[in-house]
C-alpha cells in the first residue's frame, strides 16, 4: 500500500500507476453495497485535498479530520494533498480505490464534485464518494454518492458579535473566493451577528475569483484596511494571508477553518472552525457496523461539527457575554439567524416578517443574496 503521507513524488507516481491498470477498469464487486456496508474489520478511508495540508485553513481542517478519525485503530486512512479540480482527481481517486482499497473517498474541495464525482461513481457501485458542501439530489446522483457539511454559519455569526463589539469604526471587512451559497451565508451570518450589537455596522466584501489567491487576498486585505476598516475575517481556502495582514497592519482579526489565533497573537478575536472528525469518525463507526450510509448529513455547533475558536487577548468581557449567550441559543434550538423581516443590500425584502428559518432548511443552502448592510 502506497500512503500519501510520504514526498509529493511519490503522489505523482500514484496518479501514474494507475494508467498501466488501465483508468476505465472496474474493481471487482465486494460484499460491500452501495450505502449499507457488511461489517468490517478494517475501514480504508481515503482523502483528497486541492491545497497544502498544513494551510492553516480549509484543507489543514480536512488534514486534522483524517488524523482524528487514523487513531480508530481499525481505521486505515491515507491522503493526497494538492491535487487540482481537473482529470488530476479523478485519476486519485481511482488510484486510492485500486492501489489502497479505498472502501470510503473524501474529495473535499468543491471543484470535485461535478464532473469529477458524477463521473467516477457510477464505475465503482461499491465504493462510498462523499463530498464536501456539494447538495446531494436523490433525483439525479447515483446511489454511492453523499454529501457532508455544517452550518459553520453559526460560529461565523458568533464571531460577527464579537466583531461587532471591538470595531470602532462600524466598519467590517469580509474577503470571500467565489460567490457561491455556502460564502454568502457566511457573509450573511457574520454581518447578521454584528448588526445585532450595532445595526449601523456595514461589511465590506472582495470576491478574489478563486479559493486560494494569496496576492488577490493580500491586496483585498490591504485596501479595505486603508478604507477604515478595523476587523477582518474571510472565507478562502487558507485564511493565513488575510489574518496575518490585519495583524501588521493592527487590525482586528477573525479566523476561519482552523484556529488562527498564532498567526495572530495581538488582534486575533476569535473564529470559526470545523471539527471533521466527528463526522469523519461517525461514518467509520457505521461501516463497522455495516450500517447504511446516509447520503446527506448536516449539524452544527450542538452536533459538534463547528466550533468556535478561543477568545484572543485584546476581546471585551461583554463581547465574549454576547457571544456565549448566542452559542447557548443556537445549541439549544430554535434560534434563527435568518429571521424576517430581511432585506437584501438591493433593497428586496428576502424574508418577510414572521418567516424564521432554522438551520436545518436546505433553503438556505441555495442563498443568493447579500443582507443590507453588505457592500460590493
Amino acid at each position: 500500500m502506497i500512503d500519501t503521507k510520504q514526498k509529493a513524488g511519490v503522489n505523482v507516481s500514484r496518479r501514474t500507476l494507475i494508467k498501466g491498470a488501465g483508468a476505465g477498469a472496474v474493481v471487482a464487486a465486494s460484499s460491500l453495497s452501495p450505502v449499507a456496508f457488511s461489517e468490517e474489520k478494517t475501514v480504508n478511508m481515503g482523502f483528497i485535498y486541492v491545497g497544502p495540508k498544513d494551510d492553516y485553513g480549509y484543507n489543514q481542517a480536512h488534514y486534522e479530520g483524517k488524523s482524528g478519525v487514523a487513531e480508530l485503530s481499525w481505521v486505515k486512512a491515507f491522503d493526497e494533498e494538492q491535487v487540482a479540480e481537473t482529470i488530476e482527481v479523478q485519476k486519485s481517486m481511482e488510484s486510492m480505490i485500486q492501489l489502497d482499497g479505498a472502501q470510503i473517498l473524501f474529495p473535499t474541495s468543491f471543484g470535485y464534485f461535478d464532473p469529477h464525482i458524477l463521473k467516477i461513481a457510477p464505475k465503482y457501485p461499491d465504493v462510498m464518494f462523499l463530498h464536501c458542501g456539494g447538495l446531494y439530489d436523490d433525483s439525479k446522483h447515483p446511489e454511492n454518492v453523499g454529501s457532508y457539511f455544517g452550518y459553520i454559519d453559526e460560529a461565523v455569526y458568533l464571531s460577527g458579535i464579537v466583531a461587532g463589539h471591538m470595531s470602532k469604526t462600524g466598519k467590517l471587512g469580509f474577503v470571500a473566493a467565489i460567490p457561491i451559497p455556502q460564502v454568502l451565508r457566511n457573509i450573511n451570518a457574520f454581518t447578521l451577528g454584528a448588526q445585532s450589537v450595532n445595526p449601523a455596522i456595514t461589511t465590506n466584501v472582495v470576491f478574489t475569483g478563486g479559493w486560494a489567491n494569496p496576492v488577490k487576498e493580500a491586496e483585498a486585505a490591504t485596501s479595505m484596511i486603508d478604507q477604515g476598516i478595523d476587523v477582518l475575517t474571510c472565507h478562502v481556502d487558507s485564511p493565513k494571508v488575510v489574518v496575518e495582514t490585519a495583524e501588521k497592519r493592527g487590525v482586528y482579526s477573525c479566523g476561519y477553518h482552523t484556529n488562527n489565533l498564532a498567526l495572530a497573537p495581538k488582534g486575533f478575536l476569535t473564529g470559526a472552525e470545523w471539527n471533521w472528525s466527528s463526522v469523519y469518525a461517525m461514518y467509520a463507526e457505521k461501516i463497522i457496523k455495516g450500517e447504511k450510509i446516509p447520503n446527506l448529513v448536516r449539524g452544527g455547533l450542538k452536533e459538534g461539527i463547528v466550533k468556535s475558536s478561543s477568545y484572543g487577548p485584546s476581546v471585551t468581557a461583554a463581547a465574549k457575554a454576547d457571544a456565549e449567550a448566542a452559542k447557548a441559543q443556537l445549541v439549544a434550538g430554535g434560534f434563527s439567524i435568518f429571521k424576517g423581516p430581511i432585506k437584501d443590500n438591493k433593497g428586496n425584502e428576502v424574508i418577510p416578517a414572521g418567516k424564521a428559518y432554522q438551520q436545518t432548511d436546505i433553503t438556505l443552502e441555495s442563498m443568493d443574496w447579500m443582507v443590507a448592510g453588505v457592500i460590493g
